[in-house]
Parts: C-alpha cells; sequence; structure tokens
C-alpha cells in the first residue's frame, strides 16, 4: 500500500485532501492527487491549512497522525461500501472523488458522531487557515497575497503600513473618537 511513499507524505497528502474539501481549491499540477481542483484560485491548502494544523497553538498536532490513520480507514471501509477500488499508490482519502470525501466529512461532523468533536476541530483550523491566516501575521499574509484574505476582501493597508477604513462597517459612525485619540488612531 502507498508503494514508495513515507509516512510523512502519507500524512501531508491525507490532510491536504481533507482541507481541500473545506474549502476547494485548484490543482498546483495536473498531477496534484490531494487536490480535487474543483474551485479556480486557492483553497485551504494553498491559504496554508497545513501550516495552520501543524501551529503549536492549536493543540492538536500530536494527534494528527492518529487522525490521518482513522481518516484512511474511514475512507478504506467507506470505499468497500461502495464498492469502490482504492488506487493503492496514494492514502485510501486521497484516492477517493471529491463527491465521496467530502461524503466521509459530512459523516464525521453529523451531530452525534462518537468522533465529530475531532473531525470539526480539524475543519475549523482549515476554516481558520483561509479565512484569517490565523497562522501567520496579517501584514506577511497580505505580502504574500493570501487567498482567504484577497478571497473575502481584506482590506489593505494604506502606504504608510496602517490600516484605516474611509466607510464606516455599518454605512454610518456609530461614535465618536475619544477627544485624546492620536492621529495614528491610538488612544492618547
Amino acid at each position: 500500500m502507498h508503494s514508495g511513499t513515507s509516512d510523512e507524505h502519507v500524512k501531508t497528502i491525507t490532510l491536504e485532501a481533507f482541507a481541500d474539501c473545506i474549502v476547494p481549491g485548484e490543482k498546483r499540477s495536473p498531477d496534484d492527487r490531494a487536490i480535487a481542483g474543483v474551485s479556480t484560485g486557492g483553497g485551504a491548502v494553498q491559504a496554508g491549512a497545513l501550516e495552520m494544523l501543524h501551529h503549536d497553538a492549536t493543540g492538536i498536532t500530536a494527534g494528527l497522525e492518529a487522525l490521518v490513520g482513522m481518516l484512511n480507514g474511514h475512507a478504506t471501509t467507506y470505499a468497500a461500501d461502495k464498492g469502490i477500488t482504492l488506487d493503492g499508490d496514494v492514502p485510501p482519502f486521497v484516492a477517493l472523488e471529491f463527491d465521496d470525501r467530502c461524503a466521509i466529512i459530512r459523516t464525521l461532523t453529523t451531530p452525534g458522531h462518537p468522533e465529530k468533536d475531532g473531525w470539526v476541530l480539524l475543519s475549523l483550523f482549515c476554516n481558520m487557515a483561509f479565512d484569517s491566516a490565523a497562522h501567520m501575521s496579517t501584514h506577511d499574509a497580505i505580502a504574500q497575497g493570501h487567498p482567504g484574505l484577497l478571497t473575502i476582501g481584506f482590506e489593505l493597508p494604506q502606504d504608510d503600513g496602517i490600516w484605516r477604513f474611509a466607510d464606516f462597517s455599518y454605512g454610518r459612525q456609530l461614535a465618536k473618537p475619544h477627544p485624546d485619540t492620536t492621529p495614528s488612531g491610538s488612544p492618547a
């Protein structure tokens, strides 16, 4: 099974395939097996989901290997139940088509599933990598063209590097700045 692949490679591409189901992106190359390519632009993987999942602050890094094993076990069972022949050159979850991968994740994250908490947590961190680039500084994410921040229309700082917004998010000013507020917007 998975001839010529290391445990680390199996872990990486399995987690990439999972993250790609949470926020799909486009393939990095024609032979990319982890990313299904059902969307254009960068998805969770390109946004740094693996970096996020491996970040110590998540508290899940020690359990990732076990989750990968469980996910591939679920994929093997799913394939057997559906009569799907898996390609042994890649991990079972990666060998599945996108819709089949998503069906497994839906089952694992359904209320009442005994493993739900772990899979929901994994999903949330994949989403966080895309929506907020929580694993890196905002300045670095903007400079690198982070796909999630670009997709949600995250405003760029002004020329001096400070974020200021001419329009109020509610369409009106909710309060006047305190009289001692500095020109940079900081409290005095």
